[in-house]
């Protein structure tokens, strides 16, 4: 009874603040509503681009991976800040100079508008039918063996599943259907707040943990920790490893690309940049953003390892399923006072990936696709009104998903991120060569969309069971780039393209952001050093 006390009373918490916070907002307007009235601040954008990102998903998926595999998972979080910092210096100045509100309009004012609607339905399938449905099932994972809903009701462990997803996907709706982004972005920022103490004491307890069974606390648990699995504490793996595990070869190459698509082109993760205040905040937002990411590692990654090492076999010797060891190593260490507020936790990150993903659907299907196409005349609260209208249909549509993630068999990280390969170098190229470039022409991307689908295709069906997929992807994008490179040689854009300034806000830039993104820079070359064999690794 008490977990369930100080599970609501954490939610209502968030949710109260939330309201209060956000309660002078005009949400009957496109800005408002859509973008936070532009008026985000650094520390905000930060919370909420961590918080979209850190969700069950990663929290049991990628914890997952570490467990099936070493710290090399470690590369989805740490060399995130590269691409963080890119998008800071080099994109960011660009998308708000023109006053862009999501990638697609980017690419309507680049290329044409085919190749914004394109685009518009691409980011929608990938997140209809991947982002939103996974978010649910991989908190209901957590949630289901924390409070034991099928046990409770006695039913099946997928109508359990079910269940959780119901009830997340519901007040998810309510915080973006009904708040806008600005609710979004405040509620991400409190969870986060929540999810720092709460993912922090996962790790710390299971170092006590692990002390425990030399006969210490934490420093011996610590130690135990660097010493008892020397494979796994290296995270440079060997160029033919699979995943989970990731080759070091790919950090220069697939994983750069990958993490450049997601951190600075996928609308879901941008737009809380995009409704920043100004050019420093919305700069500060993602530098900080790289720093938090670092952090990640400590709670989606190490806890991997340590599940690992406490919970390697089950009394029966059957190892453990890897999206399990997270919620089996939460049920181990956390003490059950507290097992209230940490479910309330997790609820939070689901709520957050997945209440931001769904007002980026919204925001896309609203301004993108029917506003030009049957929304020229309607006035802004009619464009409001169908953005949540969108927002509610496809919310259902997910819930009906997502349990049944639970048939695919590949891992939820995994799942997710394969998934996405097949839009993602196009979505990045798109963005890369028409900023970098004036004169890529409009038929680049018509010709690197459907050539990178098929390309992808082809390896998923025939190589992806001999090489570490993201290989592949990396592939992807260098044919992308001979396309765009071919193009612009051949027949190249007739006007050379000049991004409008929408002189909507101050461009001034963030006057230390350099100093701090080389201090980010570092922090994440000092962790590959401590994870290697020159360490702690083997």
């Amino acid at each position: 009874m008490l977990t369930v006390i100080e599970f609501v009373a954490f939610t209502v918490f968030v949710a109260v603040l939330s309201a209060y916070k956000t309660r002078d907002e005009k949400l009957d307007t496109e800005e408002g509503y859509f973008l936070a009235g532009r008026g985000l601040p650094g520390i905000v954008i930060a919370g909420s681009l961590m918080m979209t990102n850190l969700s069950a998903e990663q929290l049991v998926g990628t914890n997952g991976q570490a467990y099936s595999g070493s710290m090399a998972t470690m590369a989805w979080e740490a060399t995130s800040a590269f691409a963080l910092i890119i998008l800071a210096f080099v994109l960011l100045p660009k998308f708000l100079k023109g006053g862009i509100a999501t990638i697609p309009q980017f690419y309507e004012m680049r290329y044409d508008t085919f190749t914004m609607r394109m685009f518009s339905i691409m980011f929608l399938f990938a997140y209809v039918v991947t982002m939103l449905p996974t978010i649910l099932y991989s908190g209901a994972v957590a949630l289901e063996k924390i409070f034991d809903v099928s046990a409770i009701f006695n039913i099946s462990y997928f109508m359990g599943i079910l269940i959780v997803c119901f009830a997340t996907g519901l007040i998810g709706m309510a915080y973006s259907v009904f708040g806008g982004l600005k609710a979004v972005a405040y509620s991400d920022t409190i969870n986060g707040v929540g999810l720092l103490i709460g993912g922090f004491l996962v790790p710390i307890l299971g170092f006590i943990a692990l002390g425990q069974i030399d006969g210490g606390g934490f420093i011996a648990g610590v130690k135990h920790f660097c010493t008892a699995t020397p494979d796994k504490m290296n995270a440079w793996s060997a160029p033919n490893a699979m995943a989970p595990y990731i080759p070091w070869p790919l950090l220069f190459t697939g994983m750069f690309v990958n993490n450049l698509f997601y951190w600075a082109t996928n609308q879901s993760i941008i737009q809380r940049s995009l409704g920043g205040k100004n050019l420093a905040e919305s700069q500060k937002g993602a530098i900080w953003a790289g720093f938090f990411k670092c952090l990640d590692v400590f709670v989606i990654v190490i806890p991997g390892i340590i599940a690992f090492q406490l919970l390697g076999e089950t009394s029966s010797g059957a190892a453990f399923d890897g999206d399990s060891a997270y919620p089996a190593l939460v049920l181990q260490v956390m003490p059950k006072p507290l097992m209230g507020f940490f479910a309330a936790v997790m609820f939070g990150a689901i709520l957050s990936s997945f209440n931001s993903v769904l007002n980026s659907s919204s925001t896309i299907f609203t301004l993108n696709v029917w506003k030009p196409l049957w929304g020229k005349d309607a006035d802004a609260k009619k464009v409001v009104k169908v953005g949540q209208y969108f927002g509610l249909i496809v919310g259902i549509l997910a819930i009906i998903i997502s349990p049944f993630i639970m048939y695919f068999g590949s891992g939820i990280m995994n799942f997710i991120n394969e998934c996405w390969g097949l839009f993602s170098m196009p979505i990045l190229c798109a963005v890369l060569f028409g900023m970098l470039s004036k004169k890529a022409p409009s038929l680049a991307p018509k010709i690197g969309v459907p050539v990178h689908i098929v390309l992808y295709a082809i390896g998923y069906l025939t190589m992806f069971d001999k090489i570490h997929y993201l290989y592949w992807v990396f592939v992807c994008f260098l044919v992308q780039c001979v396309i765009y490179f071919a193009c612009i040689k051949i027949c190249p854009r007739e006007v050379a393209f000049e991004i409008p300034d929408a002189k909507i806000m101050d461009m001034t830039p963030w006057k230390n952001g350099k100093i701090w993104a080389t201090v980010g820079a570092l922090v994440v070359v000092v962790m590959y050093i401590i994870f290697s064999p020159l360490v702690l690794g083997a």
